[in-house]
C-alpha cells in the first residue's frame, strides 16, 4: 500500500477546486473545522480541465474532494461526507433529526433562493429586472435573520456556539453579496435591519476556519468585472 507525502493513499485527501468559487469555500472550511489535512488543487480552467471531468463527468464541475480514490462532488454533499467521516473537531450537522433536517432546509433554499438573487441582480437585463432580484435577495435577508434568531438560540452561530451546516452554506455566500453591495449601493446585511447576521459575519469572518481561505473582497471585485459584463460592475 502506497504512501502520498507521508499519508495511506486510501485516506490522502484532495480538493480540486478555484479560489472565487463559493462553493468550494464550503468544503475548504469543512476540512478546517474538521482538521483534516489535503491537498488544495487550484483549477483555473475548470471547463477544459482533465481533473474536472474525469472525477466529475456529470456535472463537469468544482468542487470536487477526493478521498483516497474516491470522488465526492457537490458541495453540500461534500461538507456532510466530511462531517460524517472525520470525527475530529466539532459537529458540522446537529444529532437531533429534525435539526438536522431543518440545517439541510436553509442551506438548499439558501442555494435556490438567495444565490441565484445575487446572480440575477449581477446577470439583470435592465432596472426593472435588478429591482426584483434586489427585493427578493432583501426578502432572503429577512427570512435568514428570522432563522438566525430561531436556530442560534442566543449564542454565536446558527450551530449555535460553533458554525455549524448553515453557517457553511450561507457563510460562504458572503464575499459574492459584499461585492454585490459595493457595487449595488444597497446593504443587505445591516444592522438595524438584520442585526443578528451583521454581528454573525463578523464572527464567521474571524473564525480560524474561515479567515485562512475566505477570499479578499477586492479581488473578488476584479473578478466579478471580469467575469459580469452587465454596467452595474462598470
Amino acid at each position: 500500500m502506497g504512501l502520498i507525502n507521508g499519508v495511506n493513499n486510501d485516506e490522502y485527501v484532495r480538493l480540486l477546486g478555484a479560489w472565487p468559487s463559493p462553493f468550494v469555500l464550503r468544503t475548504r472550511i469543512a476540512l478546517n473545522l474538521k482538521r483534516v489535512p489535503y491537498e488544495y488543487l487550484e483549477e483555473e480552467d475548470t471547463l477544459n480541465s482533465e481533473s474536472v471531468l474525469n472525477y466529475n463527468p456529470v456535472h463537469k464541475q468544482i468542487p470536487i474532494l477526493i478521498h483516497g480514490n474516491k470522488p465526492i462532488r457537490e458541495s453540500l454533499n461534500i461538507v456532510m461526507y466530511v462531517d460524517e467521516t472525520w470525527l475530529s473537531g466539532p459537529p458540522i450537522l446537529p444529532s437531533d433529526p429534525f435539526d438536522r433536517a431543518v440545517a439541510r432546509f436553509w442551506d438548499v433554499y439558501i442555494d435556490e433562493h438567495c444565490f441565484t438573487s445575487i446572480n440575477g441582480v449581477a446577470v439583470a437585463k435592465d432596472e426593472e429586472e435588478r429591482k426584483m432580484a434586489i427585493a427578493k435577495l432583501e426578502q432572503c435577508m429577512a427570512l435568514l435573520e428570522e432563522t438566525f434568531q430561531e436556530c442560534s438560540k442566543g449564542r454565536g452561530f446558527f450551530g449555535g456556539d460553533n458554525i455549524g451546516f448553515i453557517d457553511i452554506g450561507f457563510g460562504s455566500m458572503l464575499g459574492p453579496l459584499k461585492v454585490l453591495e459595493k457595487f449595488s449601493g444597497v446593504k443587505f446585511i445591516h444592522p438595524e435591519n438584520t442585526p443578528g447576521l451583521f454581528n454573525w459575519a463578523d464572527r464567521f469572518y474571524a473564525h480560524e476556519a474561515v479567515k485562512p481561505v475566505m477570499p479578499d473582497t477586492e479581488k473578488l471585485v476584479e473578478f466579478a468585472r471580469l467575469k459580469f459584463n452587465t454596467s452595474i460592475f462598470k
